[in-house]
């Protein structure tokens, strides 16, 4: 079965289901818009499917007056979903790159974050996903993506351990080959 085998009303009839399967009147005043709301909030909430990531990273620019040090855009709000629960990941992510005559606009890496991150994810994939497609696309001379992020399925249920967080990276490159590069990176993350 394909997403196209699947009406609106398949949809809806099983977010119905699930209501009553956890106890509740899917007609109660509170609960009778409830299925085209989550309708909603998942349309939005893995949006990434049908984003093509590699594309938003194709614009370029090659004026960049001499500039050839690091680029990093840190603390990008993460927001996705564990592919084994479906509970939110909410971290943030770090992303660098060493350009190689070509920079890409600053927001695009944003952009990158989310289209990937909007999807079903581990975190591991999700970084080594955003990483790649740098490396694809821009042909750097070094990548690094450090996410850090808290699991819901490990704070509000199973284990309960809030505030617990999960770091993953993906370093290539300069930043993987030489200390200097990194420690420099690590350095202005922290700052």
């Amino acid at each position: 079965m394909s997403r196209e085998d699947l009406s609106k009303d398949d949809i809806l009839d099983a977010i119905r289901k699930l209501i009553i399967w956890i106890g509740d009147d899917p007609e109660r005043e509170g609960l009778v818009d409830t299925p085209s709301r989550v309708l909603k909030s998942y349309e939005d909430f893995f949006s990434g499917y049908s984003i093509n990531p590699e594309a938003i990273l194709e614009r370029t620019f090659e004026d960049v007056a001499g500039y050839n040090d690091i680029v990093l855009v840190k603390d990008i709000r993460l927001e996705s979903h564990c592919e084994h629960h479906m509970v939110p990941i909410i971290g943030k992510a770090h992303v660098a790159y060493l350009p190689n005559q070509r920079v890409v606009g600053i927001s695009k890496l944003a952009r990158l974050v989310d289209a990937y991150a909007k999807r079903l994810q581990t975190q591991e994939t999700l970084t080594s996903q955003i990483g790649t497609a740098i490396e694809n696309v821009l042909k750097p001379k070094g990548v690094a993506v450090l996410i850090e992020a808290e699991h819901q399925c490990m704070s509000t249920r199973g284990v309960r351990k809030p505030e617990t967080k999960t770091v993953t990276r993906h370093i290539s490159g300069v930043f993987k080959d030489e200390p200097s590069m990194r420690q420099d990176l690590f350095s202005l993350i922290k700052s």
